[in-house]
């Protein structure tokens, strides 16, 4: 959506449902004005004009650079009043391509994505995280290749991958920082790892964050105030406050799954201490819960199964694990007044008995104006939502007006 004034010549742009531009009164470089394409509508230039308040001649000097890098092409014809047809130019989504990849504890999905972050190729397996960096990202490495090749695109055309690990991040530098469950990758470089094989930008979070981004840019993109809840192995939460993702001072901001909830006094966290909302409630305790009280089950695919089966031990293992994260959660919603939490992760495969535990403690332990309107609900991105929120961060930094500016300087 683009806003103008003609008073103020005032530019609001909402990119990918992600964050807010304003490009009011700056000098129009091409990258400042290809933010105005972003809203996916076709503009002419006399509309160019208009809204920058440039002449013409310099509207054509700063598109012609962004029409030869192909970023900009032409739609249809715009109506005339007369004489020949405005041309319209739109954003070339399909120019370049962007990879996001997504690490979880025991799985690996790599894809490739349009600069629309439309998924055009994705590649899963089952990888366990602490095979360590090296292994991890040669993997990463060969499959990106892989896809291009598939797919006939250059690798030049990679402008950016997206990169999301089941830890905490140094987003600025791109290293892990003591991540729990992923021994050897303690300050690993990633970006430079990586930068070894491939050129292209590469821009490393926490996965849950990924997923927060990638679950409001597809299901939610006019939601503000959102909070996105991973519980699988491991139990995280990406933050979404005034449409912004909320990393705090050193990228830990939504590290939820390391406070201590009250039913875990006696329970040993692989972190180190005890009583973590992880070492209780992650999907390895829930299984050992239900084999406890007599259920075999050996991973999540069959505790899923036995809740769909009404068995009462899976489901009430299930329940209680909600309750155990809902205890957690009830501070966050005093904390951030959320108007949606999204569960997702692996365990919220198993329906409405894990997430009518969350409700159920949140609901009672929450005020009444922070939970009123308040919904719980299942993620609806899915599988795919770590890989789109990780092609969504990567076409930002692709799309940002000085990284544009940067390729059309080259």
């Amino acid at each position: 959506m683009i806003i103008f004034s003609r008073n103020t010549r005032q530019v609001v742009v909402y990119a990918l449902g992600v964050s807010e531009i304003n490009v009011s009164n700056f000098g129009f470089s091409s990258g400042r004005l290809l933010q105005l394409f972003r809203d996916g509508q076709p503009h002419t230039k006399a509309e160019m004009a208009e809204i920058t308040g440039l002449a013409r001649s310099t509207i054509s000097l700063r598109l012609d650079p962004l029409i030869e890098l192909g970023l900009i092409a032409p739609a249809t014809s715009a109506t005339s009043t007369g004489g020949r047809p405005s041309a319209r130019l739109l954003l070339n989504e399909e120019s370049y391509v962007v990879a996001g990849v997504d690490f979880g504890a025991t799985h690996a999905v790599a894809s490739l994505a349009d600069l629309s972050g439309k998924i055009l190729v994705s590649i899963e397996t089952k990888r366990q995280i602490s095979d360590g960096p090296e292994v991890c990202l040669r993997w990463m490495i060969e499959e990106i290749r892989h896809l291009l090749a598939g797919l006939k695109i250059d690798e030049d055309r990679l402008l950016a991958i997206g990169i999301g690990v089941p830890g905490p991040v140094e987003h600025e530098s791109g290293k892990p920082a003591n991540p729990p469950i992923m021994p050897g990758w303690d300050g690993f470089d990633i970006p430079a790892r990586v930068n070894q094989d491939l050129k292209a930008k590469v821009l490393v979070d926490n996965d849950v964050n990924v997923m927060a981004v990638g679950e409001r840019h597809l299901t939610y993109p006019d939601v503000d105030h959102l909070i996105f809840l991973k519980a699988a192995t491991g139990i995280g939460s990406g933050i979404i406050s005034d449409g912004r993702l909320q990393r705090g001072f050193q990228g830990t901001a939504g590290d939820i799954g390391h406070v201590r909830v009250s039913r875990g006094d006696n329970i040993a966290c692989r972190c180190g201490n005890y009583g973590c909302l992880e070492a209780v409630a992650g999907s390895p305790a829930v299984i050992k819960n239900v084999n406890d009280a007599g259920l075999p089950v050996r991973n999540m695919s069959d505790l899923v199964d036995a809740t769909k089966r009404s068995k009462v031990e899976a489901i009430q293992a299930v329940r209680q694990a909600g309750r155990d994260i809902g205890e957690v959660l009830s501070t966050c919603v005093s904390l951030m007044n959320p108007s949606i939490i999204v569960i997702g992760g692996s365990m919220a495969s198993a329906g409405e008995h894990l997430i009518a535990g969350v409700r159920e403690a949140v609901y009672s332990r929450s005020m009444p104006l922070a939970s009123e309107s308040l919904s719980i609900v299942q993620s609806k991105a899915g599988k795919e939502v770590g890989i789109i929120g990780a092609s969504v961060m990567a076409i930002e930094y692709v799309l940002d007006a000085e990284t544009i500016d940067q390729l059309v300087a080259k």
